[in-house]
């Protein structure tokens, strides 16, 4: 693949050392989601906070058949150590893979900044159970990520996905339709005609329902 991936691409293939031993990617977790995310470095305080609260959610991950992966420009020894540090100091145990880069997935994927030297954004990759990426978020160095939000935008891909819909803001909670999701417009004048004052609709492009 010729670039950085992009939002539709194939999860380019890689095969990686992790704490879990070594994994090809993206056949290890094919067939299930799976969310690939990047940190600065190891033994850093906001890094420190998001695995805990990874970690804390891993369970909710996994009943949605999601797996997490780690990973940073870190040895896989410093990895070790860090997770012996977080489970020992903050009593969580880190139950997901985290990959140790040699620089070369994290340049394959865009994760360095160029002012960054070798620490890797934070970056976040969405990858469903077509080997097909998602979604891709990146973030500063300063600002930690909202992993309640991972745990929205994965329940929201499966809905859109099974009943083929679109999810609207800050949905379940959305102020105009609350938990309702969006129906696609229609795209034909027949169709158009029949939705005006349909229920759940306020045009034809725009019509909202309830699922099971």
């Amino acid at each position: 693949m010729a670039g950085i991936p992009l939002i539709g691409d194939k999860f380019p293939e890689m095969k990686v050392q992790t704490t879990h031993g070594m994994m090809n990617l993206p056949e290890k977790f094919k067939g299930q989601w799976f969310i690939l995310f990047s940190h600065p470095a190891d033994f850093t305080p906001v890094c420190t906070t998001e695995f805990y609260a990874f970690q804390q959610r891993y369970a909710k991950f996994k009943e949605l058949g999601a797996e997490l992966v780690g990973l940073s420009v870190d040895q896989v020894f410093s990895h070790i150590k860090w997770v012996e540090w977080i489970e020992e100091n903050l009593a969580e145990k880190i139950e997901f893979p985290i990959i140790a880069d040699t620089g070369a997935v994290a340049e394959m994927l865009g994760l360095i900044h160029p002012g960054s030297g070798t620490h890797t954004v934070r970056a976040v990759f969405f990858v469903d159970p077509q080997s097909t990426i998602r979604a891709i978020l990146y973030y500063p160095a300063e600002l930690g990520r909202n992993m309640d939000e991972f745990l929205r935008m994965l329940k929201g891909f499966q809905i859109a996905d099974e009943y083929k819909v679109a999810i609207p803001a800050n949905w379940p909670e959305n102020e105009l339709f609350g938990d309702d999701v969006i129906v696609p417009p229609a795209s034909n004048l027949r169709d158009a005609e029949a939705r005006k004052g349909q229920e759940g609709c306020l045009d034809w492009w725009l019509c909202h329902k309830k699922i099971a």
